[in-house]
């Protein structure tokens, strides 16, 4: 074979080997391509959605997974019993979405944590409310009275708000979602801020006369609805800081898939489930759309970061 023969055919393998590299090449930027764009959750559906939660093992959970699956999406719940990181999930993109705070509380973790996450539904408002089983109504308290709320700061002001509606606390300019017992400028009762787990406990040990306590610890207390002295209006509107929300990444807010998680939460069978759960202590609130979400959640972000 000449010399010139050789280069030809040199350059011709050369030509080739090129070409292959230059197709692998293509093909991987393709692929990584299509990787990111399903990463971003923008408008991209998956089959599977990941959820946090800080009790995967509520029945509900059960059934809702059965009624997505109709609609071909699998759903995981997994159980995390601490907010902030069921929230760091969801940032970190660890979790697709959560499922266990209101408002406040998610304005709160974006504020001092910069998070971008934002609600895409509303599930429902609990009652925060204040039992005695000493007494059987609000005006039966003595005065100097000592009440116990909890003390993590989004219950905290609310239970504040709770004893100002029932006449026996008067807070600076009203009150609002950030009260602290500082604003108290009046009271006929003593304030007794406790660990939300102790507020049942502090009233059962007699170091309290009553105590406001979340929906959840009345339940593990064994404190009924027949203790009720005092209880929030679920329609007032002063409560929609403390509606209960699906919150996804701010940069996922659009994926499809979420319109199919509302609709088979809100299934007469799954809010039966949740209401028998509750033992009827709730409120649902499907109509707030994403949008009246978010605006509420913008202006209690602002106001936050106006007392920092």
């Amino acid at each position: 074979m000449t010399d010139s023969r050789v280069k030809k055919k040199i350059l011709s393998v050369i030509g080739l080997l090129a070409a292959g590299a230059l197709t692998l090449s293509m093909a991987a930027c393709s692929g990584g391509d299509e990787s990111a764009s399903g990463s971003d959750g923008g408008a991209t559906e998956s089959s599977k959605i990941v959820l946090g939660a800080d009790d995967g093992t509520e029945a509900h959970w059960t059934i809702l997974k059965d009624k997505l699956a109709e609609e071909g999406i699998e759903l995981e719940v997994r159980t995390i019993s601490d907010g902030v990181q069921l929230n760091q999930g969801v940032q970190d993109g660890e979790l697709d979405v959560n499922l266990f705070q209101h408002l406040i509380f998610l304005s709160q973790f974006n504020v001092n944590n910069g998070g971008t996450l934002v609600p895409i539904g509303a599930t429902a408002v609990y009652p925060l409310a204040i039992y005695s089983e000493k007494y059987s109504a609000v005006e039966d308290l003595p005065e100097g009275a000592t009440v116990a709320v909890p003390n993590n700061p989004t219950n905290l002001a609310r239970a504040l708000l709770n004893l100002q509606r029932a006449g026996l606390v008067e807070l600076k300019d009203g009150g609002n979602s950030l009260s602290t017992p500082d604003d108290i400028v009046s009271s006929t009762v003593e304030v007794l801020p406790v660990d939300a787990n102790q507020t049942v406990t502090a009233h059962k040990d007699g170091s309290a006369q009553a105590a406001i306590v979340n929906n959840t610890q009345a339940q593990k207390g064994g404190l009924g609805d027949d203790l009720i002295i005092f209880k929030e209006d679920l329609d007032d509107p002063e409560l929609a800081p403390y509606i209960n929300a699906f919150v996804v990444r701010e940069d996922r807010k659009d994926d499809p898939r979420w319109t199919k998680l509302l609709e088979a939460y809100h299934s007469p069978e799954v809010e039966a489930s949740v209401t028998e759960l509750n033992q009827g202590n709730l409120q649902f609130k499907a109509d707030w759309t994403a949008e009246d979400l978010q605006a509420e959640l913008a202006d209690l972000e602002e106001q936050l970061r106006a007392t920092q």
